[in-house]
């Protein structure tokens, strides 16, 4: 399932470099080079190169006026029935399925056991209190999970919370120039920000792909998942993460007991 989220998301390198070569080139070139001399900076010294790149394409081709000072404007909030059946509900469901399931998941798939019931509280909680703020959703989150959970944040499991804390500490300062940055991605070529996005979690679809199909038994099953996440399609407004997980835990019950009939 991992590895058919992420896919979409690895191929934007090749997607984009066909569309503006000039552009993607010097964000690979950095990227391999780092990867080979200090693999921990790689994707790191790939989103300066991008932000340099945006600069210079900002100076050649002139920039639009961007709002670089952040601003709180009030909104009212107003609870309407409409809102709760067509918003409210939908988004929790999608949230459930396509964010908390997959991310239990992930972490499963590199070693962790998630405490459930502490988790849906906690981020419960969070959802309650960011909601004023227009936060919809505090959720278990399946590709940054599977980047912080992963070898690449460290090789010693029982260190990995760094990645998180360092993750979360970065998330508060990026809010204070999010305005800035959000309008710098927005005048930016398309698909240039996704570069980066796609070479930071092509190690961990490595992983995921080695895991899903390295063992014969089940290996059905995995491609299946990895077939249905990977087509991005949706059904009754759920993702397809959600339907990957249901297509391969029916062909991997189908198989067994087919597998357990015969022996009988």
């Amino acid at each position: 399932m991992l590895a058919g989220v992420l896919l979409s998301i690895c191929l934007e390198p090749v997607r984009v470099f066909a569309d503006h070569p000039g552009l993607v080139a010097p964000i690979l070139v950095v990227w391999v080079a780092l990867l080979r001399l200090a693999p921990r900076w790689a994707v790191p010294g790939a989103f300066v190169t991008t932000l340099v790149v945006i600069a210079a394409y900002l100076i050649v081709h002139g920039s639009p006026h961007v709002s670089l000072a952040p601003h709180v404007v009030w909104v009212s909030p107003h609870l309407t029935w409409q809102a709760v059946v067509g918003l409210a509900i939908p988004l929790y469901v999608v949230t459930m399925a396509s964010q908390n399931v997959p991310g239990v998941t992930v972490l499963a798939t590199f070693g962790y056991q998630v405490p459930w019931r502490e988790a849906m509280t906690v981020t419960g909680l969070g959802t309650v209190a960011g909601a004023a703020a227009g936060g919809h959703a505090v959720n278990l989150a399946a590709i940054t999970a599977a980047m912080a959970a992963s070898p690449e944040a460290d090789p010693d499991p029982e260190r990995r919370w760094i990645a998180a804390h360092a993750a979360g500490w970065s998330y508060l300062v990026l809010a204070v120039v999010s305005t800035a940055l959000a309008g710098v991605v927005a005048v930016a070529p398309s698909g240039l920000v996704e570069v980066v996005a796609g070479l930071a979690l092509l190690g961990t679809l490595g992983t995921s792909l080695k895991g899903a199909t390295g063992a014969d038994a089940g290996r059905e099953a995995a491609v299946v998942t990895f077939v249905v996440a990977a087509s991005g399609v949706a059904f009754v407004g759920i993702g397809a993460a959600f339907w990957a997980l249901v297509a391969g835990l029916a062909v991997h019950t189908v198989l067994a007991f087919g597998r357990v009939a015969s022996e009988e």
